[in-house]
């Protein structure tokens, strides 16, 4: 890596850092941001209390900007593959998605009826399935025309998380080999869900009672995680838009 690469990586994070920090103390602060050309300048305040209390909130930002760089950082990953998932959607139209999902998903019925020999049960799963991925990608193309942040981020990422996550999951139902990679993975989401977040809520015990980690049931456990996903990808892609816009 040449000397004016390095200098140019470095430069950029410092210009990071710096944005982030910036956007730290204009949670409290008025007129922090993008002051350097502003003839106003960066506000600070007069008073001797006033100027040790913004000091010491700037010094408990330095370790919150420190552990939230990195997220900054995979928020800008994301933030490419959705713009690239994105343009693909934006060029196919709602219409175009929502045929490419029809034909894939027919394909996977198609595929559980007559080659697998899959119970009417199984086959109404999938079909079921099916429904969702597919007014799932139409309604996170819907939702993302409509512009707004908010509607962004917390509808239309968690329609098109579940749109994509979807048919990798169904598809390990039938498929030793995706299963191989998939099903590990959603009993390990599984087991973390139920000892972290619903034991303490008290329903740990009542789905332990209730449901199974076998068959559809990854589906489902893959929908339900799809949305909160969703946001946090979203919130990412947010945080990443904010420090680094470009």
């Amino acid at each position: 890596m040449s000397a004016g690469s390095e200098q140019g990586i470095v430069g950029g994070i410092r210009i990071d850092i710096k944005r982030l920090h910036e956007t730290w103390m204009a949670l409290v602060y008025p007129r922090q941001r993008a002051t350097d050309e502003s003839v106003l300048g960066k506000w600070t305040p007069d008073s001797q209390l006033g100027l040790a209390l913004y000091r010491l909130w700037s010094a408990v930002g330095l370790p919150v900007v420190a552990l939230t760089y990195p997220l900054v950082l995979l928020g800008a990953f994301l933030r490419f593959q959705t713009r690239r998932v994105d343009s693909t959607a934006t060029r196919l139209g709602v219409v175009g998605v929502v045929v490419l999902s029809v034909l894939v998903w027919g394909g996977l019925i198609a595929l559980a009826r007559y080659q697998l020999a899959l119970a009417t049960g199984g086959i109404v799963a999938v079909a079921a399935a099916s429904l969702v991925a597919t007014v799932s990608a139409a309604l996170a193309v819907l939702t993302r025309r409509a512009g707004g942040r908010a509607v962004t981020v917390f509808v239309s990422y968690p329609f098109g998380v579940t749109a994509i996550f979807l048919p990798p999951v169904v598809a390990a139902l039938f498929s030793p080999a995706v299963a191989d990679a998939v099903i590990p993975l959603s009993d390990s989401l599984a087991r973390w869900l139920l000892f972290t977040v619903m034991d303490p809520l008290g329903a740990g015990e009542f789905l332990r009672a209730n449901f199974e980690r076998e068959g559809a049931a990854h589906a489902i456990i893959w929908f339900a995680i799809s949305v909160p996903l969703g946001w946090l990808l979203g919130i990412l892609v947010t945080l990443a838009d904010l420090v680094r816009p470009t």
